[in-house]
């Protein structure tokens, strides 16, 4: 497991590296949706081709496996994310928002690694506070576009942060049992994910 982990964070890193590129890939390539299908496409890839974002609600995923109403977590992420891209497209300012979005990503492995001595509470707390940040960091992409395309694009964001940390909460339920944490698994994860976070903020704070 721990070699899976270290693997994982290793190929995070090398996304990272070359995150710019793979926006060449986007469903829209990176320019601002036109339609509905272009919407709910732009919405549906963003948070898998950014590395912080994917790297965020993996861990809200782990969280939402570890500690009671778990899925409140994921909610919590989803509804802050909307109201974070609303922000955005009504034209509100978040400075540095990038270096904010990587930040959250540290305190998430943080909390990770603590297990499930980090409390529901904390974790909603989080992400409520980071999905406001994400969700602003997704807005960059649908500024300018038509309220029915920015209808879709929400709807993508929340679908796709929906099943990916659906899934990893459901992996990690797997393999941690209420009677087994699996405490040393979860400190190497949430070491990856806070690893993976400092390279994404020293990113930020260069560009």
């Amino acid at each position: 497991m721990a070699t899976t982990l270290r693997k994982v964070g290793l190929t995070m890193v090398a996304w990272t590296a070359f995150a710019s590129s793979a926006l060449a890939h986007h469903p829209t390539g990176g320019k601002v949706p036109a339609t509905f299908t272009e919407g709910l496409l732009s919405g549906l890839g963003h948070p898998v081709i950014g590395p912080d974002h994917l790297a965020f609600i993996i861990a809200i995923g782990i969280a939402a496996a570890l500690v009671p109403g778990g899925v409140g977590i994921i909610g919590a992420f989803i509804a802050a994310s909307t109201l974070g891209v609303l922000a955005h497209f009504g034209a509100w300012d978040l400075p540095m928002a990038e270096v904010l979005v990587a930040s959250s990503v540290v305190a998430a492995g943080v909390l990770v690694s603590r297990g499930r001595n980090a409390g529901s509470s904390m974790w909603i707390g989080l992400a409520a506070l980071a999905g406001i940040v994400h969700g602003y960091a997704f807005g960059e992409s649908i500024v300018g576009a038509d309220r029915g395309v920015l209808g879709a694009y929400l709807l993508g964001l929340a679908i796709v942060s929906a099943v990916v940390a659906s899934g990893i909460m459901l992996v990690t339920r797997s393999m941690a049992s209420p009677e087994n944490a699996g405490e040393a698994r979860l400190r190497v994860a949430g070491a990856v994910l806070g690893s993976v976070g400092l390279v994404l903020v020293a990113g930020a704070l260069i560009a």
